[in-house]
């Protein structure tokens, strides 16, 4: 009998002691999920991401709020609309008067004035052109005196200068008339009047105030989120990106898009190539078309409405993705073909 054994042997109670079978089992199914986890972080894959947080906006700018501005300075006589008011194209939307109620027709009166005095200027010169050209004649075969013939050359000159003069005169005039002829604004398309910012009717404005502000119907939706700086390298034309907007209801998992729920599908439509003042880059993501769910109307996701979006990335294991987020490292780069065809030719 060895040594250990017949000291044991001695200690009778020590020798009945055996290892529970309960502590047999948790040490083993331990063992077995330590396995299963070290294999999901070297097996499972997981698909990197940046996120960013942005709102609902109109790709073409046209389509974006704008504002209604006085062409013209003077007194607003009408509106025609409110605040939510729905127009189409064309409808009036405030008529505004000038504090001279004969403005326009005393600036006709000098616009006629102005047209005879260019009738005057160019009929003077067609009269010096041809004293002109007789004393051209009357020169070559040596009846008329040079200075003669310089003075009808001046005169040609002169009423050339007066034709020019009136010409410019009555395009000035015919500016000012039709700046002072554009008093009723009208909606430039189809759309929401979203608020009239000056006051009643007998308010003076003047040229470039703002009158309302102006939401155009049917917009091409995309949104602008803003990435950190430091992934924004990694970020391409034509990425795809899972989007969850406000008031929507969603369940999001980053590395897993393809289960998420309530999300929808973008493609990267433009990169802003320098950063907002707070370091972050605006990034434009217009709707994926192929993907099967589309996005909400226009009357659930509206203009303006807060949005968070996740761009897909390179596809890594878990672990490495764990290991990166512990370090804050940027996500995986994965070198275009073009790219490693120059490092192969390199070495």
């Amino acid at each position: 009998m060895p040594f250990r054994e017949q000291n044991i042997t001695h200690f009778k109670t020590l020798a009945q002691i055996k290892t529970p079978r309960i502590m047999r089992i948790v040490s083993l199914l331990l063992f077995l999920a330590v396995m299963v986890v070290v294999a999901f972080l070297i097996k499972a894959p997981w698909v990197q991401t940046t996120s960013g947080a942005g709102v609902v906006t109109a790709l073409n700018p046209n389509d974006r709020e704008q504002n209604i501005n006085a062409l013209v300075s003077g007194r607003i006589d009408e509106w025609f609309v409110r605040d939510g008011s729905i127009v189409t194209k064309g409808d009036p939307i405030v008529r505004i008067i000038d504090n001279d109620p004969q403005l326009i027709n005393r600036l006709q009166a000098e616009r006629t004035q102005v047209q005879a005095q260019l009738r005057a200027a160019e009929n003077g010169l067609a009269t010096a052109e041809l004293d002109q050209s007789r004393m051209s004649e009357l020169y070559s075969e040596g009846l008329a005196a040079r200075r003669d013939f310089e003075q009808t050359q001046i005169r040609v000159q002169e009423f050339k200068g007066r034709v020019a003069e009136a010409a410019a005169k009555l395009s000035r005039m015919d500016v000012n008339l039709s700046r002072q002829s554009v008093q009723m604004l009208t909606a430039p398309r189809d759309g929401v009047i979203l608020s009239v910012n000056a006051g009643d009717a007998a308010t003076f404005v003047n040229a470039g105030d703002i009158l309302a502000t102006f939401v155009p119907e049917a917009p091409e939706r995309v949104i602008e989120i803003f990435v950190d700086g430091r992934d924004i390298a990694l970020v391409q034309n034509g990425d795809k990106a899972r989007i969850q907007f406000e008031g929507w209801p969603a369940v999001q998992f980053s590395g897993w898009p393809s289960v998420a729920v309530g999300t929808f599908g973008g493609i990267v439509q433009a990169i802003d190539p320098s950063a907002q003042p707070n370091g972050r880059f605006r990034v434009l993501i217009a709707e994926d078309r192929d993907d099967p769910h589309p996005w909400p109307e226009e009357r659930f996701v509206r203009i303006g409405a807060k949005v968070r979006s996740w761009i897909l990335l390179e596809t890594v294991p878990v672990g490495y993705e764990l290991w990166r987020q512990l370090n804050n490292f940027p996500p995986e780069l994965t070198q275009l073909p073009a790219a490693q065809g120059e490092l192969k030719g390199v070495k």
